[in-house]
């Protein structure tokens, strides 16, 4: 496609122009090619809609694309600003029963790699911010489209640190038209468990460190069954943990010396990793009361913390009304998974998720998002632009 092919705001063309741009990213898959050239080619299309647009470097060759949508001749610089943002990198196709990068549409679906996560929601945060300048927006509309949200969130971090702020912030992420507020976090961490190699007839100098971690398992499964239970969340239900891995022993004849168990814990408002790791450290401390040769490390590795914006804000209810026009349910949920929107609350920036596309299908062998969500979530976000910072919606 060029760029003449996408219409000025149309959210649809614009989807089919990104998800033909392979953008998988390269910390997942090596050699991926990375948001480089999708990030130049909404660059282009945004220019060629008259938007004020700068690439920037997240990373080494890990652009982030930075849009200003203004209206000068209804500008007013006492109105409200209002952040977009999504992600230009996917996940690998391996194990996909279509074509990852031919944005076919059929049945009303559009298919390809990014289709629900989330080149969709880019598009259609992007159309919607033209069409509310077209509108007379007083405003103003900063659009971030993001690189390395799929790993470490890079992109958005740099977006942050280079000083960009807003009043409040869409992170177009797919929630099948839902005004999401809250969802949760995570944390990785691992318990080493020591032993003491030995002979395996030699009971009296081997110590088992497979044994000694199952029973560390145990009692952090019992924590989660007593405790982690009894919490909740109105939209995220409760926290979670599991052993994601475990990994002991040296062979049949000998007592384990180590076993290191690897175990991610979602978190809900109120949890960090830090609350994480003292869960551990308790856990370990009560198997030692009765097994005092247990000896362990705890390291804690990667994690993001959870988003709670009240579905009072202003935001939210503005987000409500913007939906209610389209005379569809506006239902308010919590998503189970991570997202950016985070990382903008923490800085300052309120910020709920709300696009088009299953969560469910994203990384999946099949992927498509609904072609009429994409025009939806452009006129739902059309709308709230002009009510949130000004205009004629």
């Amino acid at each position: 496609m060029t760029v003449d092919s996408v219409p000025r705001g149309d959210a649809l063309a614009l989807t089919r122009a990104l998800v033909a741009v392979d953008s998988r990213n390269p910390a997942l898959v090596e050699g991926a090619p990375g948001e480089r050239a999708v990030a130049q080619r909404l660059a282009e299309v945004l220019v060629d809609w008259g938007l004020e647009v700068t690439v920037m470097d997240a990373g080494a060759g890990r652009p982030n694309v930075v849009a200003r949508a203004t209206n000068p001749a209804t500008r007013s610089s006492n109105r409200r600003s209002l952040l977009f943002n999504g992600h230009l990198d996917t996940v690998g196709v391996e194990g996909m029963i279509h074509a990852p990068w031919d944005p076919t549409v059929r049945d009303g679906r559009l298919y390809g790699r990014g289709a629900t996560d989330m080149k969709a929601g880019v598009a259609a945060m992007c159309a919607a911010a033209v069409h509310a300048v077209d509108a007379g927006l007083a405003g103003e509309i900063i659009i971030t489209a993001v690189a390395d949200e799929e790993y470490g969130s890079i992109g958005t971090r740099a977006i942050i640190d280079a000083g960009i702020r807003a009043d409040a912030a869409i992170v177009t992420e797919p929630t099948r038209l839902a005004i999401v507020p809250a969802h949760r976090g995570f944390a990785w961490a691992t318990v080493t468990v020591h032993g003491r190699a030995a002979h395996g007839s030699r009971y009296d100098i081997g110590v088992d460190a497979n044994t000694l971690a199952a029973l560390v398992m145990t009692e952090v499964e019992q924590h989660q069954q007593t405790v982690l239970t009894t919490r909740g969340h109105p939209l995220l239900g409760r926290p979670s943990v599991h052993a994601a891995r475990v990994s002991g022993g040296l062979g049949l004849s000998t007592y384990a010396d180590q076993c290191v168990i690897a175990y991610e814990r979602r978190t809900v408002p109120g949890e960090s990793a830090e609350t994480f790791a003292a869960e551990l450290q308790a856990a370990c401390d009560r198997v030692r009361a009765r097994r005092p040769e247990l000896r362990t490390d705890i390291t804690v590795g990667f994690s993001q913390g959870p988003n709670d914006i009240a579905p009072t804000h202003p935001i939210v209810r503005a987000l409500t009304s913007a939906l209610e026009h389209e005379r569809r349910p506006s239902p308010i949920e919590g998503l189970a998974c991570w997202t950016d929107a985070a990382l903008l609350s923490a800085a300052g920036i309120p910020a709920i998720c709300f696009g088009p596309g299953d969560i469910a299908l994203a990384h999946a062998a099949e992927e498509y998002v609904e072609v009429e969500e994409i025009a939806v979530a452009s006129r739902v976000l059309t709308r709230l632009a002009l009510a949130w910072c000004g205009g004629t919606p």
